[in-house]
């Protein structure tokens, strides 16, 4: 590799970094909720919630608040990190 390529990690790779522990809550428009549900719930327009990730990228669960999304990720034995 040289100085100019980036590293390419695949995302089974991510799902096993930190032995499969790792995941990551990031703080989500109802727009992207509404996507990630689909018909299963009515998301207000207005709403501002907090997703839970797989270190992959999948989508765990979707909490009303920050806590409740760190909660979500000591019931699946999950070490969350905050994302901006």
């Amino acid at each position: 590799m040289t100085k100019t390529e980036k590293p390419v990690i695949s995302a089974e790779d991510l799902a096993h970094l930190g032995g499969g522990v790792l995941a990551y809550v990031r703080k989500i428009e109802a727009a992207a909720a509404a996507k990630l549900l689909g018909n299963q719930m009515e998301v207000p327009p207005n709403a501002q919630l907090f997703c839970l990730y797989n270190a992959n990228g999948a989508p765990i669960s979707i909490s009303p608040n920050y806590q409740a999304a760190i909660g979500s990720a000591h019931e699946h034995e999950l070490i969350a990190a905050s994302v901006h």
